[in-house]
């Protein structure tokens, strides 16, 4: 770890219409560049919400939020979403796949609106799903592939983009025990060869083993926020 701090989350509240609590109070957490970090806690206790801020889904209702150093939690749509282009890979439980397009195609998409040229987003993509063991699926479709290659695709395609910051929210709850833990090996591989920062919500106590730190939520707050026992340090 750099101990450099690409996240920087304070006093984080997330109010939302016709709620009576808030989905955050006063969340404060600092990722380091270089971290695994696990988002846990049970069903509503905010951890997706969280994701959503760290990745500028969404902003806070109060509170300050800096990724690389620059405070984005004012951002508005538009900015926030070229935040999202260009520095965060985001990797989902339900792939987020567009049918219609092959594998290439489906890892392209985002280079295209990075505004890299043909030649080079389809150059980067073929070596990514060569790299993720896909090099021979890329002219199919989503429909043609096992849950485990769906998401051999997601994270291929998370991280074209070259991003600083990797989230992951459920990137193994659909897939059976051995598909989970040969994703999760992807994403360690992944993780060291890029030097990325990998944040991931998950309910998988083994999953969350592979991390530097758990932060566990309840009720919108952080209840612990400390290192894994057998954390790959």
């Amino acid at each position: 770890m750099s101990g450099f701090s690409i996240v920087e989350a304070r006093g984080i509240r997330k109010e939302f219409p016709n709620m009576t609590a808030p989905v955050l109070d006063d969340v404060s957490i600092t990722i380091d560049s270089g971290e695994i970090v696990a988002l846990r806690g049970p069903s509503g206790s905010g951890k997706s919400t969280l994701l959503n801020i760290i990745g500028c889904l969404d902003g806070p209702t109060r509170g300050t939020y800096s990724l690389g150093g620059r405070d984005v939690s004012t951002l508005n749509r538009r900015e926030r979403a070229w935040v999202r282009l260009h520095y965060i890979g985001f990797i989902f439980q339900s792939f987020h796949l567009i049918s219609d397009n092959t594998v290439l195609e489906n890892v392209t998409l985002p280079l295209y609106y990075a505004g890299l040229g043909r030649d080079e987003r389809e150059g980067r993509a073929v070596e990514l799903l060569e790299r993720v063991g896909l090099g021979h699926r890329m002219k199919h479709r989503p429909a043609q592939l096992s849950g485990g290659e769906k998401q051999r695709v997601a994270i291929a395609r998370a991280v074209a983009g070259r991003p600083r910051l990797l989230l992951a929210d459920e990137p193994t709850g659909a897939l059976d025990t051995k598909t989970g833990n040969e994703v999760m090996d992807l994403l360690l591989e992944v993780h060291a060869a890029g030097s990325l920062t990998l944040v991931i919500v998950t309910h998988d106590s083994e999953v969350a083993e592979f991390c530097h730190r758990q932060v566990f939520l309840r009720d919108g707050k952080v209840i612990t926020d400390g290192s894994s026992h057998a954390a790959h340090a």
